[in-house]
């Protein structure tokens, strides 16, 4: 058995994210290597850009409000408990409600190879974050 620390926060960067957001990377146990853990914590209308997972993603909300979007427009509010599940290569964004804090958890795969992991796009557009949430619960 072996104890792993994990490295400081880290401040989302602002060519991937609009407002705060902050990473707490989880070291990744060498076996298996293919797995890529964080909690990423958003303030109130924070959000990240545009983007897709190579080999897809799974966030799960530990606090808060969280929107999600996709490329057809479609909205969704998540809230604590919920598991969201994206393909690989699907393009999507996710974030805070803009009157809460919000944090996830994220799972995504990974491997090896020189490709990246994840495709980052352009900032989503206030409209796009703003646009009618379909309700889940």
């Amino acid at each position: 058995m072996e104890i792993f620390h994990r490295p400081p926060t880290a401040k989302g960067p602002a060519a991937t994210f609009t407002g705060d957001v902050w990473v707490d990377g989880i070291y990744a146990c060498p076996q298996p290597e293919r797995a890529r853990l964080a909690v990423v914590r958003f303030a109130p209308g924070a959000r990240t850009h545009w983007h897709s997972h190579r080999l897809g993603q799974t966030l799960h909300v530990i606090e808060g409000v969280a929107l999600l979007g996709s490329r057809d427009g479609a909205v969704i509010e998540a809230h604590p408990g919920d598991t969201i599940c994206t393909a690989p290569d699907e393009e999507h964004w996710h974030g805070a409600a803009s009157d809460r804090f919000m944090a996830h958890l994220v799972l995504m795969d990974g491997d090896t190879s020189d490709a990246p992991q994840t495709a980052w796009a352009e900032p989503v557009a206030d409209d796009a974050y703003r646009a009618p949430r379909a309700p889940t619960h």
